[in-house]
């Protein structure tokens, strides 16, 4: 009998042990890559349900905007640190880079990530870690694509600091990049990639250039919200290399919240997006339309379980306004629908006051307001996040609460984004969803 429980539980343990292995692996040109070696042991922290086995997910992004200004042939010879913030945290990590904007072929021959030390260049001592791409350490990344490293072992806390820099010899196309970072940058000249103490980044910029997510592996993650938005979601207003946007109170809130689902905050915010239209060709920056960002924008997100929409002021205050309800709540809808198609879960922002045009803000308020009262019905998303009652000022509707305007009557202040964090109701965020990690 003792010969055959020790058998028994022998072959349980090798069952246990099989089910914590997973393959993990790196894939290129692609955000839905299967892993392919085995999952780093992970150690529970307080508050957080254990999943049976890890899973990749989003926990920083930066969607491109556009080719940056002055970068014709890229910017060859100079090493670039980029500055982001983790929202949830890993044993793993692996880096996307795109090329989404350039006319030629960009080579890196160096490719790094850390954990930042404080808000400058300088790493941690000892988490510097040189990447691979197909287990080279170089990569060419072709024009209009994106490529995804192979992972690498980096202990992630939650809200860390993280360092990614890349170095290109050779001229290249114009940098893809985002343009409102409001997280301070820095370049180097030379193969300065690998410089960990960050002494020699003497230049800063205000965007972050050519990355554009950044991945972990972890089992303590109920999958990410993705923000589809504009300048409110890119936080041009918030205090710059304070993570004051509203989707960063959003993450810390769900860091640290008794009973909140332990989700990601995906920023895809940006500025001067409209939902119906794409940017004329003088603003290139402000991006394609929102109806069509959302497979490359939000459906290849690692983990993506829940939508958030928070577009279309943009396009009442921009030239041509758009002044017809229907075709906001119509563009609204549509997009809504494709992500439920997708498996999303979709939550939805009413439209904000503003004091923008006043020869125009009298007929925009009308139109503000029959958007908004739709959205308030239910016809649209699954939640509403209600800004537009969280940052109004009661005496004065159609303006910004004193306290939460920025100063120019359409952007909030940092309390404001805060206030619009508070406006979400953590416990819905993850209802609905249907993806399995």
């Amino acid at each position: 009998m003792r010969a055959r429980w020790g058998f028994a539980l022998l072959a349980g343990l090798l069952v246990v042990l099989l089910g914590v292995l997973v393959a993990v692996g790196a894939g290129r040109d692609t955000r839905r890559d299967v892993a392919a070696a085995p999952a780093p042991e992970a150690v529970p922290t307080p508050d957080v349900r254990p999943a049976a086995s890890g899973a990749w997910v989003g926990t920083w992004t930066g969607a491109p905007s556009g080719a940056e200004p002055g970068t014709r042939d890229g910017l060859p010879g100079r090493s670039l640190r980029n500055v982001m913030t983790a929202s949830v945290g890993g044993s793993r990590a692996r880096v996307e880079l795109s090329n989404e904007y350039g006319t030629r072929p960009v080579t890196f021959t160096e490719v790094t990530v850390a954990l930042a030390a404080g808000r400058g260049p300088a790493a941690l001592p000892g988490t510097l870690r040189g990447l691979t791409f197909d287990g080279e350490g170089a990569v060419t990344v072709p024009v209009g694509a994106t490529v995804l490293s192979d992972p690498v072992d980096l202990e992630v806390p939650a809200g860390a600091g993280l360092l990614v820099s890349v170095y290109a010899p050779e001229p290249s196309g114009p940098v893809t990049y985002h343009r409102m970072a409001r997280q301070t940058g820095y370049s180097a000249a030379g193969e300065a990639a690998g410089d960990e103490g960050g002494a020699a980044y003497t230049r800063t910029t205000e965007h972050w250039r050519y990355v554009t997510g950044v991945q972990v592996f972890t089992p303590y993650t109920d999958g990410a919200v993705v923000v589809l938005g504009d300048s409110l979601t890119d936080g041009v207003t918030s205090t710059p290399d304070a993570d004051h946007r509203w989707t960063d109170f959003l993450a810390a809130r769900l860091r640290e919240e008794p009973g909140a689902p332990r989700m990601a905050v995906l920023n895809q915010g940006i500025s001067g997006n409209r939902l119906l239209r794409d940017a004329p060709f003088d603003r290139l920056f402000y991006g394609v339309s929102g109806e069509r960002r959302l497979t490359a924008d939000v459906l290849r997100e690692e983990g993506a379980r829940t939508l958030v929409v928070q577009l279309g002021i943009n396009d009442l205050i921009l030239d041509p306004h758009e002044t017809d309800a229907d075709a906001v709540v119509a563009g609204l809808t549509r997009l809504a629908d494709e992500a439920r198609a997708a498996g999303l879960h979709v939550a939805g922002a009413t439209l904000t006051p503003f004091d923008w045009n006043r020869a125009e803000s009298v007929r925009l308020e009308r139109v503000r307001q029959q958007v908004n009262a739709r959205i308030r019905a239910g016809e649209v998303f699954d939640v509403v996040l209600d800004f537009d009652r969280a940052l109004r000022d009661p005496n004065r509707p159609h303006r910004l609460l004193p306290r939460y305007d920025s100063g120019d009557g359409l952007h909030p202040s940092d309390e404001g984004f805060r206030a619009m964090s508070a406006a979400v109701d953590l416990s819905r965020l993850a209802h609905g969803a249907d993806r399995t990690l």
